[in-house]
């Protein structure tokens, strides 16, 4: 899989889980994919701050984009 395809995998990950995210006030956007193995995002509106983001970041985005792009590591959430 080119980086394109995973780009591409990565954001159709993002949009299943976006809904989930909108309905609690909050947002995330991919920043990078480095070495096609960890993925950056940002958390952002009411997920920014939120107590339980870590928990939404490992559970919930880390394993959907895992299932669309198995060769993905760690997801890392980057503070703005």
């Amino acid at each position: 899989m080119n980086i394109e395809e995973l780009r591409n995998n990565i954001e159709k990950a993002l949009d299943e889980i976006r809904p989930f995210l909108q309905s609690d006030g909050g947002d995330i956007s991919l920043l990078s994919i480095e070495d096609g193995r960890i993925v950056k995002v940002q958390l952002q509106g009411a997920c920014v701050g939120c107590s339980v983001n870590q928990m939404t970041l490992k559970s919930g985005v880390e394993m959907t984009i895992k299932k669309y792009a198995p060769q993905i590591e760690q997801v890392i959430n980057i503070e703005a």
